[in-house]
């Protein structure tokens, strides 16, 4: 499958080269020009740390990287359930990662098109259940954003994103912002949630592309907005399109014994995205790994206006999709009319 190969290279090909640059990418950030101040009140801690609530344990990092984990992933290190004997997502990568930043500009540039993975951050450990990570301005797009993760008990995990557009480089009038996911080999790889094609009644629907960069993206029902690109050499999940559409903003999947339920506090600018490699392979169960992915667009950005969203994953047993739908409707009704 030469499209699925070249696809695997391309995301993966810049980590070569990662810890070479960091000097450099450090000093571009810290000298490039914003608009206004940073972010105050943040102290960094150094790299990751490790938090216990209920049925989660979580290691949260920065995209430094260690002994063990590979460095340009930042976000969920590893997210294991009691009643599970492994993490979901990919040993060593990530979930819930901070991937791309797109405005339609050129991204043959692996710099360019990772990032966020590349652009330094920080690791804030908050309390026992909670922690940030802190980006400053990034050395291209000069999104500066804060990303807060909490443990409740009941297999929640929230994170709640915030940015701010620090300088005017959106030429084509839209900010978007993407996040990976990399599963762990689950048996079942597709992504479930409400909708269908267009014009169609809502169903419950499942995603599994055949490759990579192949109808990867699936946009609200009511999202009519159609992102420029400029002309480049790279193809990418998110300017690949189902002819799906979803209705509720969430989706879940199956990993072992467990349900990984993922709900937005919104579904304006939500977009899903699924890859049925994008975590590489994993020999022993002779399985690729999947990435369960969303983007979050923002149309005509204004310069040091604050942006942001929330999201409620669930790590739990089995239920039915009554008992999910159920819960994804519970936490928008705590959240008293935030959805929009």
């Amino acid at each position: 499958m030469p499209q699925q190969h070249s696809a695997s290279v391309s995301r993966r090909r810049w980590l070569k080269g990662t810890a070479g640059s960091a000097a450099t990418l450090l000093t571009s950030a810290q000298s490039s020009p914003t608009s206004a101040s940073p972010v105050t009140g943040f102290r960094p801690d150094h790299g990751s740390t490790l938090l216990k609530v209920g049925e989660l344990t979580a290691v949260i990092g920065d995209n430094s990287g260690t002994a063990t984990q590979r460095p340009g992933y930042n976000g969920i290190w590893s997210l294991q359930h009691t009643a599970a004997d492994r993490s979901l997502f990919v040993p060593g990568i990530a979930g819930l990662n901070l991937e791309h930043i797109v405005n339609g500009t050129p991204l043959d540039d692996d710099s360019l098109f990772f990032e966020p993975r590349r652009a330094p951050m920080t690791m804030q450990r908050l309390d026992d259940a909670s922690c940030e990570l802190h980006q400053p301005p990034t050395p291209a797009t000069q999104l500066e954003s804060r990303t807060r993760f909490v443990l409740q008990p009941g297999g929640i995990l929230d994170m709640h994103f915030e940015c701010w557009p620090r300088k005017a480089v959106f030429p084509h009038g839209y900010l978007s912002l993407f996040w990976a996911s990399y599963i762990n080999a689950p048996q079942d790889r597709y992504m479930y949630f409400l909708g269908g094609p267009d014009k169609q009644p809502e169903s419950w629907c499942q995603l599994c592309t055949q490759f990579h960069n192949d109808q990867s993206t699936v946009l609200h029902r009511d999202d009519q907005f159609t992102a420029a690109f400029d002309p480049d050499h790279r193809t990418a999940l998110f300017r690949n399109f189902s002819q799906l559409r979803f209705d509720q903003p969430f989706f879940y999947g199956r990993f072992d014994d467990l349900t990984w339920l993922v709900i937005f506090d919104r579904a304006a600018g939500i977009r899903l995205t699924h890859s049925p490699s994008g975590g590489g392979h994993n020999s022993a169960l002779r399985s690729n790994n999947p990435a369960w992915d969303f983007q979050y667009l923002i149309r005509e950005p204004v310069v040091n206006q604050r942006y942001g969203f929330s999201v409620r994953t669930m790590l739990l047993p089995h239920c039915s999709r009554d008992r999910l739908l159920q819960l994804a409707q519970n936490w928008w009704a705590q959240r008293s009319g935030t959805r929009q």
